[in-house]
């Protein structure tokens, strides 16, 4: 569902390298005015004192402020509040259609707003994307945000104020902690094909962290038919380490395969349908399905068909 958001968001402005169009990706928790100015984007006019004062410091830079930890959903909500099993299916979320960028918003994000899809838990972002040939998105700021990227389909050529340049892949995940600040932009870099990913980010577990990089190729073997860990707080397994008490796996399932996980009491869980069709505790998920998972510590999944999913084990 789409709503007028009178809980606003601050911004940051993506300019198409290419096309010089401009997308918004914005961070919540700022309530603000709206103002256009053409070719300008949007400008935001802060309410909030203390983020005035961050946004007023970075020189009005086009930076993503930062979230106020647990004060993201809008006053009288509670974006925690969750059935044992909720699914947010593909066709329900948010999209927007930029031409070279085809975008889908599990929660609430840029131009999309619902305030029943804030976030869950430390969760905030889950954007599945599809950038066209030779396009992306311009030098931009990130402020406290645990960022993580992975490629289904195509490449993503990143480069980063921090001196970092690669090109992600398939089966190659990308973390970047953004911590007080960093700046990078995102292109694909092919002239023919377009590149499918995913974008997540998580509130990281306190403000102010020193930025950081890493990018990881993990084997496939690694995940046929059982969970592989790629991201958590410990870097277990060789994965990448995350600045939030969370852990993501990932299994590439075949046809008729049964995985189990166990989550420990007062954990929670999102999965994420990649590819393919799986039944969660006897609930039918499709392609870009999404489930919510409280109050649970039995996770039963079965493939219907081939199948990639991502795990998260949420606080």
């Amino acid at each position: 569902m789409k709503a007028s958001r009178h809980q606003a968001e601050s911004l940051t402005n993506l300019e198409n390298p290419k096309s010089g169009k401009r997308a918004t990706v914005e961070s919540p928790d700022v309530t603000t005015k709206t103002l256009h100015s053409e070719n300008l984007g949007r400008i935001p006019s802060v309410s909030n004192p203390g983020l005035e004062k961050i946004w007023k410091d970075s020189g009005n830079s086009p930076i993503c402020l930062p979230l106020l930890m647990g004060s993201i959903c809008p006053p009288g909500t509670d974006c925690n509040n969750y059935d044992m099993i909720t699914i947010r299916h593909a066709q329900d979320r948010g999209h927007a259609d930029h031409g070279w960028l085809k975008t889908h918003h599990t929660f609430s994000f840029a131009d999309y707003y619902d305030p029943k899809q804030m976030a869950f838990r430390s969760l905030r972002v889950m954007n599945e994307d599809f950038v066209a040939p030779g396009q992306g998105f311009g030098m931009h700021g990130h402020k406290d945000m645990e960022i993580v990227t992975y490629v289904l389909e195509g490449e993503l050529q990143h480069r980063d104020s921090m001196g970092n340049g690669e090109v992600l892949r398939p089966g190659e995940f990308q973390h970047m902690s953004a911590g007080t600040g960093i700046r990078h932009s995102e292109f694909n870099p092919s002239e023919t094909k377009p590149v499918h990913l995913y974008q997540i980010w998580l509130l990281p577990e306190k403000p102010g962290l020193t930025p950081s990089y890493s990018q990881k190729a993990f084997a496939a073997e690694g995940r046929h038919d059982r969970w592989q860990v790629v991201a958590s707080r410990d870097g277990r397994d060789g994965s990448l380490v995350i600045n939030q008490d969370a852990t993501i796996e990932l299994a590439n399932l075949s046809a008729g395969t049964r995985l189990v996980k166990e989550l420990a009491p007062k954990r929670h869980g999102w999965l994420q349908v990649l590819r393919g069709a799986v039944m969660l505790n006897g609930t039918p998920l499709s392609t870009s399905d999404g489930a919510a998972i409280s109050e649970e510590t039995r996770l039963s999944l079965e493939a219907r068909e081939p199948a990639e999913v991502m795990l998260f084990d949420l606080a």
